[in-house]
């Protein structure tokens, strides 16, 4: 059985991540560890874990994981917003010129971050743009905070048929996933960690994977790990 660890951004994805890619990984062998919020600090000695997006620490993190598990069945992974981004971030400057193709800068972002690990048991993950896009893929779920919001859901709802996919949902200060969503549901902003997996898990994961392609392939790839031992 191949093992998983996985290093989220935040509280959001940690528990999407235990409540929904976990279970869903055991169908297919794969055990992942319970989700690990990844390092934004070092300070004192002590490590301060989850909220930040600076690279070393969260690089220094992983690779020590690493160093600590080295059968070729065990498997790394990641999942942090694209969106604002630690100007650090191994190939950033450069992925501006893909602004205009969002799938295939998130893609060269990855590539870079996984080069800079330099561990082909590494599978790095980048939100596009970040975790709320998801919410997106059936605003109808917001039911579930208010059954009265209708025009709020309405909102949400037009604001989705713009893209061809809620990864598309730009990553403006003001218009990003989860600000537009706020700016409807202001609740969702005081308690984001509790509403984000609730409300995912209202849509379902099937329906996500239909709407995020990204998403998708990443957790295709995820599932196919078992036996898929990387040699020495």
């Amino acid at each position: 059985m191949a093992r998983v660890y996985l290093f989220a951004e935040g509280q959001t994805e940690q528990t999407f991540a235990d409540t929904s890619i976990k279970p869903q990984l055991a169908q297919y062998g794969v055990f992942m560890h319970n989700p690990i919020l990844i390092a934004h600090a070092k300070k004192k000695g002590k490590v301060h874990r989850g909220g930040g997006r600076n690279y070393a620490p969260m690089k220094n993190d992983i690779m020590g994981f690493m160093k600590q598990e080295k059968a070729p069945d065990v498997f790394f992974t990641t999942m942090i917003d694209l969106y604002a981004l630690h100007p650090d971030f191994p190939g950033l400057a450069e992925s501006e010129s893909l602004r205009q193709d969002p799938i295939q800068r998130v893609e060269f972002l990855e590539k870079r971050f996984a080069e800079d690990i330099g561990d082909a048991r590494f599978i790095p993950y980048l939100q596009l743009h970040e975790y709320e896009a998801y919410l997106f893929s059936d605003p109808t779920c917001f039911k579930y905070l208010d059954t009265g919001r209708t025009k709020e859901i309405k909102v949400l709802q037009s604001i989705a048929n713009e893209y061809q996919t809620p990864e598309f949902i730009n990553d403006g200060l003001q218009t990003a996933p989860s600000k537009r969503i706020i700016t409807q549901f202001p609740d969702c902003g005081k308690a984001k960690s509790v509403f984000g997996s609730q409300l995912a898990e209202q849509i379902g994961l099937q329906v996500i994977r239909s709407k995020c392609c990204h998403f998708n392939k990443w957790l295709s790839r995820l599932e196919s790990l078992n036996g898929e031992g990387i040699s020495s």
